[in-house]
């Protein structure tokens, strides 16, 4: 005799609760949020502030000679724009750091992957960056006047050796930092050599291989400058650099600030455009950065 089992049903009751209960679930921003929310307003009220403290500064030590204003440097930038000299000043600066920053990411990219495809190659790669990475760039333009004489050929080896050290030790550290599952998807898709590298090994190094160039292009930029303002390498035909040593001589201090404020304006331009731009549209695309 089979034992039946009674199931019963219990009812079961929805009770709607007000929203309010549960606290703020989605709230719109106020006006003041919103614009707080973008990142480049911000960064400008910072440089308005910083001017508006340069000026007061300025007008406080009333000595132009010693620290024009902001309004007389930005007068002198402007004439600078308007004559042409400053603009071809900073082309000529510009396309000398091309020059070299290119070369110098040529060969970092050839010893890294001489250096991930052999023991030796990481000996070398090691031995090399310990030895000259610590060793100013500056200090090498005495010996690289006295190889190339005055003029380009002087200032884009200091910038190779300014850009090589450090692309190179970041990018190495990068790639030895790749995970092994990543290395075996790659030798199991039968990657070897320049594929294994650009279809493995350099997206997942990005990260590293991008403050490499960022630390080589600031390295690189401050060094032509440099070069151009201590020794006056190029003779007359430079760049900002000597834009400034020449304005320095001629105690025309605008303009010599002027020169100083190019420098920093190309520098937050490449920083804020280019590299960020990069940025956004890889790490912060590939979800390597929030």
């Amino acid at each position: 005799m089979r034992s039946e089992h009674t199931v019963r049903s219990h009812e079961v009751i929805h009770e709607i609760v007000s929203a309010s209960e549960f606290g703020v679930i989605q709230k719109k921003l106020s006006p003041w949020e919103a614009v707080y929310q973008i990142g480049a307003l911000r960064k400008g009220v910072i440089l308005v502030v910083l001017a508006l403290v340069w000026e007061c500064y300025a007008r406080s030590v009333g000595n132009p000679l010693m620290f024009p204003t902001f309004s007389s440097t930005m007068e002198a930038f402007a004439q600078g724009l308007l004559s042409g000299s400053l603009i071809v000043k900073t082309w000529t600066s510009i396309k000398v750091l091309l020059t070299g920053y290119a070369a110098g990411i040529a060969l970092a990219g050839l010893f890294t992957v001489i250096a991930i495809n052999s023991r030796i190659g990481t000996d070398l790669l090691e031995t090399l960056t310990a030895m000259f990475n610590p060793l100013p760039s500056i200090a090498v333009l005495p010996m690289a006047m006295v190889w190339f004489g005055l003029g380009t050929q002087s200032l884009v080896f200091v910038l190779i050796h300014s850009v090589l050290w450090a692309v190179a030790l970041n990018t190495h550290t990068g790639f030895t930092s790749v995970s092994n599952t990543l290395r075996m998807v790659g030798r199991n898709y039968g990657l070897r050599g320049f594929s294994y590298v650009g279809k493995i090994l350099i997206p997942a190094a990005f990260p590293s291989i991008l403050i490499g160039l960022k630390v080589g292009w600031a390295f690189a930029w401050r060094t032509l400058i440099a070069a151009e303002l201590i020794f006056g390498v190029s003779s007359g035909q430079g760049g900002l650099g000597w834009f400034i040593y020449e304005n320095k001589n001629l105690m025309d201090i605008p303009n010599v600030f002027a020169g100083l404020f190019s420098v920093i304006f190309i520098g937050l331009i490449v920083e804020n455009l280019i590299f960020r731009t990069i940025e956004t549209r890889t790490l912060r695309k590939w979800g390597m950065l929030n």
